[in-house]
C-alpha cells in the first residue's frame, strides 16, 4: 500500500489546492479501484473537497470562517483562555474542529473520482506562513 507525504507551504490563512499533487501520487500508484486516504498533521489547519471552479468560492468561505470565529482579540472571543500562541491560534483549532483533518476519495484506474468542480484544499486557519505535512495513503 503505497503512502508519500506532501509538503504544502502556506502564506496565512486561506485555502491551498493540492489536488493535482494527490492526482499524480494516484496516477503513480494507480490500482483498479483504491480508496486515497488524506490526513492532515496538525491541529490548526483542516482538509475541505470544495469548488475549484469559482475562486469567490475560496474568498466566501475564508470570510465566513473568519466570522464565524474571529481572533482571540475581537471583542465577542475575550472567554479564550488559550491566547499564548497568538490570538489566531486558538481560532484555528476551533475552525480545524469544525472541519477535517482526514478525509477519503475512491479511484478507479489511477483516477481520483472528484466531480467536476471539486477540488482538494487544505484549509490554513493560522495568519501566518507553515510548512503543512499531509498524508496520502492509498489502499
Amino acid at each position: 500500500m503505497p503512502q508519500t507525504i506532501l509538503q504544502l507551504s502556506t502564506k496565512g490563512a486561506g485555502l491551498y489546492e493540492f489536488t493535482h499533487e494527490a492526482e499524480r501520487f494516484v496516477a503513480a500508484n494507480g490500482h483498479d479501484e483504491a480508496l486515497l486516504t488524506i490526513f492532515v498533521r496538525h491541529t490548526s489547519c483542516s482538509l475541505i473537497v470544495q469548488e475549484n471552479a469559482d475562486p469567490d468560492v475560496q474568498r466566501d468561505l475564508n470570510e465566513f470562517f473568519r466570522r464565524l470565529v474571529p481572533p482571540a482579540n475581537h471583542p465577542s472571543m475575550r472567554w479564550m483562555i488559550h491566547t499564548l500562541e497568538g490570538p489566531d491560534d486558538m481560532p484555528a483549532h476551533i475552525k480545524a474542529a469544525l472541519t477535517k483533518t482526514s478525509i477519503s476519495i475512491p479511484a478507479k484506474d489511477g483516477k481520483l473520482l472528484l466531480g467536476t468542480w471539486q477540488g482538494l484544499y487544505l484549509f490554513e486557519h493560522r495568519s501566518r506562513p507553515h510548512t503543512r505535512q499531509i498524508v496520502l495513503h492509498l489502499a
